[in-house]
């Protein structure tokens, strides 16, 4: 936002997806604007999950493997694969970096299709309950750099499905692993809104969702739920309307020091950065969300 178009004010509330870690730009417009601004993205629940993203990235995970089945097609780049092969074919081998929601849908889809699934985690306890769920049909594994390497190189579709709360997303892909993969291979870059977490991604739009870096097909969209708007609004609707009414109702302050879930959602407060790992990697100071509404 250019000073003169400025279309916030510090008598305003925004409450949205932010990631702020992908954006330095909407980041310092944001504290320019002076406003209230909670991310949907880092309120939790008493469980510490993420409730009002986890809707959209149950979408994110399913379309992971309906887009990559469709860029595994020739038309499209990929090496001409049907993801579930047919009796006598062996299917395509698809690669799940991460166990979280996204992974763990993408894995449903995947198996679902009759895919030859490998899942990697870096928390145990994720991989077990995965296991537990999907049985041995899904292969997990415990995702060290050699082990992500030596599933990489072998996969046909790979889902780059993993998160750090708030943080910019971790390269674990290198742009000399993707020119060792498979031609015709598809990566799926679903950590896109949070930076990526493939070397080589860049964002792209629904318009044009793919480009092919060494032979290699990347589909890294923004905001991929948008494909199918009316199922991604009516599931984001269902888990963000308590939130909104309570701050309607109570007035953004009550209902901030009222529910420490919402409170942590509090990113960007009257121009400070009250989000740590935002702060960290800007490089700003982190002012605790309390100090920030108390100014």
């Amino acid at each position: 936002l250019a000073p003169e178009r400025k279309m916030l004010r510090a008598d305003q509330i925004l409450f949205t997806y932010l990631h702020l870690a992908a954006d330095r730009n909407q980041t310092v417009n944001l504290m320019n604007s002076g406003a209230v601004c909670i991310a949907y993205e880092t309120v939790t629940d008493a469980q510490g999950r993420l409730p009002l993203l986890a809707p959209m990235s149950q979408v994110a995970g399913r379309l992971s493997i309906q887009a990559g089945a469709h860029s595994l097609e020739k038309a499209h780049g990929g090496a001409g694969i049907l993801l579930g092969g047919v009796p006598g074919v062996a299917p395509a081998k698809v690669l799940v970096i991460g166990g979280g929601v996204v992974g763990e849908n993408a894995v449903e889809i995947a198996l679902g299709m009759g895919a030859e699934v490998v899942v990697l985690d870096l928390n145990v306890d994720v991989l077990a309950r995965l296991r537990h769920r999907f049985g041995v049909a899904l292969k997990t594994v415990y995702a060290t750099n050699d082990a992500t390497e030596r599933y990489l190189l072998d996969s046909d579709l790979v889902v780059g499905a993993v998160l750090v709360p708030g943080a910019a997303a971790p390269k674990l892909v290198t742009s000399a692993q993707v020119e060792r993969m498979k031609p015709g291979a598809v990566l799926v870059d679903v950590a896109i809104d949070q930076g990526g977490c493939f070397q080589t991604s860049v964002p792209t739009t629904h318009e044009a969702p793919t480009y092919t870096v060494a032979g290699v097909v990347h589909y890294c969209v923004a905001n991929m739920p948008s494909a199918v708007p009316r199922t991604a609004t009516q599931a984001l609707n269902n888990v963000t309307l308590p939130f909104g009414l309570a701050i309607a109702d109570k007035g953004y302050e009550r209902a901030l020091a009222e529910d420490p879930h919402l409170l942590r959602g509090l990113n960007v407060c009257k121009g400070r950065v009250t989000n740590g790992p935002v702060a960290r990697h800007f490089g700003y100071d982190c002012v605790a969300p309390t100090t920030a509404l108390a100014a």
